[in-house]
């Protein structure tokens, strides 16, 4: 069965595709959609139930469809592409726009191509794995790309890292934006000690367990110091028990502001990411970050930062030297902090990254928006 569907954007049904349901993935979704929302469009999300992106997108009266699906592939794919396909049935979007590598297997073998289709991987599939099943994410890209219209990346350096493991696609990069009012703070964080926040998802993505190992070279120069670490994930419980009382785990927050604005400096050592969420917000509350070099975080810091907030991945010694020179100079930290927050401003508006999402959105209805063909998957 086959309905019109109209080149104007502003006339088309996005269905947002969306594993996982919490973290950065879903900040992204909860910016789009609002942004989606006020231009227009009618987007609808199909993410799993019960997580923190359902449970705000229907705080805010958006449309969304429970989606039954876990975070990695396995026997229950094929329900899970099977589900999937009803939700693109029963809501008869004019694009689909799949979220990371889960919901963009499903979406892409649910649809295969008979919708106008953006991939956003928010870091490769095969970067989170190792060894054969790295090789076999790898062969799924090439092969999986042929079914998107455009591949969106969230940084040039994603877009090379997918290029240089074979994909071949029409792509865009579009950098993450943050809310820079929301995140805005008056002045430094005042704290009787100096203090570290790390925000993210306790997993080995974060790296959070290499911060641990760099955090007594960093007591050895500054005695006096504190590590946060907000969020919670599958390694919890084993970073709990490496950590030391100078240490203080949070859990699941609902609104990571106020941790922004009670740190010194905000450091996500991350192993992998595409453009993390969390340095831009950080900068956007006026804090420095120091950030390992992987895709994104070269192009997310502000000029002349990088010698001073970049430092290689898992490497504990030079993350604890660039955490204790910061928190050992104030000034430096106050001047790198009113920097980063003016780059954030002029660079990583929310705003711009909508409007740009919304020009893909218009090349493709322009392009491929002449019908809507019911997926494959039943």
């Amino acid at each position: 069965m086959r309905a019109p569907i109209e080149a104007d954007p502003g006339s088309v049904t996005v269905l947002h595709a969306v594993q996982p349901g919490d973290g950065g993935v879903a900040r992204v979704v909860v910016d789009l959609v609002r942004a989606q929302r006020a231009a227009g469009l009618r987007p609808v999300t199909a993410c799993p139930p019960g997580t923190a992106l359902a449970a705000e997108l229907r705080a805010e009266g958006a449309e969304v469809h429970d989606w039954r699906a876990g975070r990695d592939p396995g026997p229950a794919l094929f329900r899970e592409t099977r589900e999937l396909a009803r939700v693109v049935r029963a809501v008869r979007p004019g694009l689909v726009h799949a979220h990371s590598a889960k919901a963009g297997l499903c979406a892409r073998l649910a649809v295969r191509g008979r919708i106008p289709t953006v991939y956003q991987p928010h870091a490769w599939s095969f970067e989170a794995v190792t060894g054969t099943t790295a090789g076999l994410a790898r062969r799924w890209e090439r092969f999986g790309a042929r079914w998107a219209d455009r591949i969106l990346c969230v940084s040039a350096a994603e877009r090379r890292t997918g290029e240089e493991a074979g994909v071949a696609a029409a792509w865009s990069v579009v950098h993450n934006g943050v809310d820079v009012a929301r995140f805005a703070t008056d002045g430094p964080a005042g704290n009787p000690a100096p203090t570290v926040v790390c925000v993210g998802r306790l997993c080995r993505q974060k790296g959070q367990d290499v911060l641990l190992a760099a955090w007594p070279a960093v007591l050895a120069e500054v005695p006096a110091a504190r590590l946060v670490l907000v969020g919670e994930g599958p390694d919890g419980e084993r970073l709990r028990a490496a950590a030391g009382p100078s240490v203080r785990f949070t859990g699941a927050v609902g609104d990571t502001v106020p941790w922004y604005r009670a740190a010194d400096v905000v450091v996500l050592p991350s192993r992998w990411e595409g453009m993390a969420l969390a340095p831009l917000e950080a900068m956007a509350a006026g804090r420095p970050v120091v950030v390992t070099e992987v895709d994104g975080a070269r192009e997310s810091l502000p000029p002349g930062h990088e010698a001073l907030c970049l430092v290689p991945s898992e490497d504990p010694a030079a993350l604890a030297a660039a955490l204790g020179r910061l928190l050992g100079r104030p000034e430096l930290r106050h001047r790198l902090g009113r920097e980063a927050h003016e780059h954030v401003l002029s660079s990583f508006d929310v705003r711009r990254t909508g409007a740009a999402v919304a020009e893909i959105y218009r090349e493709l209805a322009g392009v491929r928006g002449t019908e809507h063909r019911e997926p494959i998957a039943q």
